[in-house]
């Protein structure tokens, strides 16, 4: 119950994590920060150290004597399996093939376990026999030594045999020794993995309502934004309604205020052709005025009786025919005017077009304004709404009993943390006896190890190969003493070493195969996730635990994982299957009112007017005006002629050349005159027109204003034309589509609002699945449990112990041969081989009797060391 109540905690948090998106995504991206989360202690990762060696050297064994993969399919069988108390079941096909087949997963395990029962069966009967057999004085117990020829070879090699499997034997003791050591200093620094595990735990429990009021409080994160937009509606949803009509608005005002300008450049072109042609009138009269009064007086001269002579008439003829050159060439009084234009153009321009534009521009420009006007009402009223939203997750909140919950898992943890602590002396004690049985052990193969090194060291040291057997020294003797005491008590423990051997090899080879390793690879997890296997009535036995429903796929494996990975209980439990947070709070039920209520904007746009009819008329006054009328031809014809017919500074000096022709006299001086009047002319008055800068302006200026109005005249009427198009195109969507358009980007409007509620609604259920609620501490529990503690600390120590016990008990075997033939070369004989002169006749030698020696009685030859009754071994 407790679990469920921790479990209904964490749904506090995921209220909208149910809610499916019913609009697309929000283009902007809310910041709701970090949900507090705090480190776990427990660090979950076991380095043995140096004994990590053995650890894996025991695991190569292991895996020698049982090399087949996890028997998963055997293991899930064997437990659907119901094996009652009839014998038929037991007979049963396939029962009796599981059995064999058990058999032949565990076929390592049971030939080693059978081997090492055979030692403990026949190494105590051994032992008796052969203890026996020496009392009889035989099984070399007989105190009597033969010469051999290799009698010191044999020594050697039974010392060097003997010294090699103690080595080995002593190899084996502190292997034993030391995982003896490890498992002990690995159990008393348990308590603080245990210490850790708890304070995860504590953490877990702690931080959870912090994270659930963090994911409750961002919800004022998503009410500001929403409240922040909607405080904006003008300048966001009216300008994305000004925005859509923009594209058709603002260039047919773009092109109305372009043609205002247009107008006023009209008008200044015109007034330019005005004053220009005014002022290249005045310079042309005057010129003209004068060449024709200079031309008369030049024809009356010609008049004159001396050019009737024979010696001019023909230089006066040429005179008389050359007066028609003395004219302007450019005429700009004949130049038609522009006055009727510029008049039509001027009353164009008493109606302000720009003024009239600018009125229109202002118009679609206060869209925004227009739209947070009409929209007042019914954004307090979503505004309402979203505080009664945040009151109502707050209330429910606050409905929950979290803290009741809290404080009853705390005392639970607490409880339990405090039972480990009281239990945990206990547990150190029963390891300390354990501890202490385990070094008698290793004391037992310490012992003999001691008789056999004393024995080698005093037989070896003792030794003197010139003395006889029945001569030996008394350290000689004293080491082969000590070889023999080393076989008795290797005969005394073997035995015992191996039942606890055979005990520890069985239990703890069996659970690292079927438990760590699988653990470690999670295969484990499967079995127990297979259906139905754990209860007969459950498909998943985790859901039915957990959610009371059997039939939901809820696995240890996945369980494990997800926490492994720190994620979110609620998503790792599955825990949208327990509790239904919509029933309480339902976002999409207050979104979908706040759809209703930004639907229900509505925003009249019939008010914009961008041109009146006014401006309209007065375009198409402008277009009328008569400016495509004007002869441009004859103006630029003129503008490009010269000024006179003929230069007159030629004319001048041609005259003059010819009157030089004629007889000196009135006439040439008279022609003269008229030459110097031309140059006076020309200089007072053709060069300032062609080189002062009043007229070189003028005429410049009535060039640029001729051709601009050309070129401009025959696109007003177009132009015109397209502009009134494009105002009525624009004010006509305006008037028929601002209705479809509203409704569009409200619409637009109201996806970015919920939005809003979306975006946090992800969130909280990211936040959920990866960050509330962490159940890491979860998965350090079970690995600080089967990994570290169990599999690491226990099972390893364990068959490391094993390991170099049984190491021990089996090199006793040949320790044990070869110490009881090597004692025969260090102790002290009572008898010797005593041979005659003629000892190399062999029935001389059949005389002393089968063996070829003299027996003490038969000779009367008393050793000369009393030999102790000990000595009969």
């Amino acid at each position: 119950m407790a679990v469920e109540l921790l479990l209904l905690l964490l749904l506090c948090g995921s209220t909208v994590s149910e809610v499916q998106p019913l609009h697309k995504p929000p283009p902007g991206t809310l910041d709701f920060g970090f949900v507090p989360v705090k480190t776990y202690d427990t660090n979950t990762y076991h380095e043995p150290g140096p004994i990590g060696i053995l650890f894996r050297l025991v695991h190569a064994f292991l895996y020698l004597v049982q090399p087949n993969s996890f028997p998963q399919d055997l293991i899930k069988k064997l437990a659907q399996q119901t094996f009652g108390n009839v014998q038929d079941d037991y007979q049963k096909p396939e029962n009796v093939v599981l059995t064999l087949q058990a058999i032949y997963y565990e076929i390592g395990f049971i030939v080693s376990a059978a081997l090492g029962l055979l030692f403990v069966l026949l190494l105590p009967l051994v032992g008796l026999c052969f203890c026996m057999c020496r009392c009889c004085d035989n099984c070399g117990g007989e105190m009597h030594q033969r010469h051999k020829k290799n009698a010191d070879c044999r020594r050697g090699c039974f010392a060097t045999f003997l010294f090699v499997a103690s080595l080995i034997i002593s190899i084996g003791v502190l292997c034993a020794y030391a995982a003896n050591q490890h498992l002990t200093s690995q159990v008393r620094g348990a308590k603080n993995l245990v210490h850790s595990n708890f304070k995860d735990l504590r953490i877990f429990l702690n931080d959870t309502p912090g994270q659930i009021d963090y994911l409750v409080s961002q919800y004022n994160t998503t009410k500001n934004k929403a409240l922040s937009d909607l405080n904006n509606v003008g300048p966001l949803l009216g300008s994305r309604v000004q925005e859509r009509f923009a594209k058709e608005v603002r260039p047919a005002l773009d092109a109305a205020l372009m043609m205002a300008g247009a107008i006023r450049e009209t008008k200044e072109a015109l007034e330019n052709v005005s004053v220009s042609v005014e002022v290249l009138q005045e310079g042309t009269e005057r010129l003209h005025a004068n060449l024709t009064n200079v031309k008369i007086h030049l024809s009356n001269t010609l008049s004159d009786s001396a050019c009737s002579a024979a010696q001019a008439a023909s230089t006066c003829n040429v005179i008389r025919n050359s007066l028609d050159q003395l004219n302007i060439n450019a005429n700009f009084s004949g130049l038609p005017g522009v006055s009727t234009q510029l008049a039509k153009v001027n009353d164009v321009l008493k109606i302000d077009l720009s003024s009239l534009v600018q009125k229109g521009y202002a118009a679609f420009n206060d869209t925004p304004d227009l739209v947070l006007n009409q929209t007042r009402n019914i954004l307090s009223d979503i505004k309402n709404l979203l505080d009664l939203i945040g009151s109502n997750i707050t209330s429910f909140t606050k409905m929950l009993p979290v803290q009741k919950v809290l404080a009853d898992l705390t005392i639970y943890l607490t409880q339990s943390e405090a039972y480990v602590q009281d239990y945990f002396p206990v547990v150190e004690q029963y390891d300390f006896y354990r501890w202490l049985g385990c070094l008698i052990l290793c004391c037992m193969v310490i012992l003999i190890l001691v008789f056999y090194c004393l024995g080698l060291l005093c037989g070896t040291c003792g030794y003197d190969k010139h003395a006889s057997p029945t001569t030996r020294g008394c350290i000689s003797n004293t080491g082969g003493n000590f070889l023999m005491a080393g076989v008795g008590f290797s005969f005394l423990f073997s035995w015992v070493l191996m039942i606890i051997v055979v005990i520890t090899f069985v239990t703890g080879g069996n659970v690292e195969k079927l438990v760590c390793e699988p653990y470690e690879d999670r295969t484990l997890f499967k079995v127990l996730d297979t259906p139905y296997l754990l209860n007969q009535h459950w498909r998943s036995y985790l859901s039915a635990i957990v959610l009371k429903n059997p039939d939901i796929n809820l696995t240890f494996e996945k369980v494990y994982s997800d926490c492994k990975e720190n994620k979110g209980i609620y998503t790792t439990l599955h825990l949208e299957n327990l509790f239904n947070i919509n029933e309480f709070l339902n976002i999409s039920m207050y979104t979908e009112d706040v759809s209703l209520k930004i639907e229900h904007i509505n925003v009249n746009l019939s008010n914009i007017v961008l041109l009146d009819e006014i401006g309209k008329r007065n375009l198409l006054d402008f277009s009328s005006s008569g400016i495509d009328g004007i002869n441009f031809a004859a103006y630029l014809t003129e503008i490009n002629k010269s000024v006179t017919k003929v230069d007159l500074l030629s004319f001048a000096n041609d005259l003059e050349a010819r009157a030089d022709q004629l007889p000196k006299g009135a006439l040439e001086n008279a022609l003269k005159g008229h030459a110097n009047s031309i140059r006076m002319i020309h200089n007072q008055q053709v060069v300032p027109l062609e080189q002062a800068m009043k007229y070189v302006k003028a005429r410049s200026t009535l060039n640029q204003s001729i051709r601009l109005l050309q070129r401009t005249s025959s696109e007003f009427m177009i132009k015109v034309k397209n502009v009134i198009s494009a105002v009525d195109a624009a004010q006509l969507l305006i008037s028929n589509d601002a209705s479809l358009v509203i409704i569009q980007e409200t619409k637009k409007y109201m996806d970015m609002i919920i939005g809003y509620f979306e975006q946090y609604v992800e969130w909280v259920k990211e936040s959920i699945t990866m960050e509330v609620a962490a159940c890491k501490p979860i998965a350090n529990v079970i690995d600080t449990a089967v990994d570290i503690f169990l599999c690491s600390y226990v099972i390893d120590s364990v068959n490391t112990f094993w390991f170099g016990l049984g190491g021990c008990s089996i090199f006793l075997i040949p320790a044990v041969i070869c110490a009881v033939k090597l004692s025969k070369y260090y102790r002290r004989m009572d008898t010797e081989d005593v041979y005659d002169d003629v000892e190399t006749i062999p029935m001389k030698n059949m005389e002393n009797g089968n063996n070829g020696y003299h027996k003490e009685h038969l000779y009367g030859i008393h050793n000369p060391v009393m030999t102790s009754s000990v000595e009969q071994w």
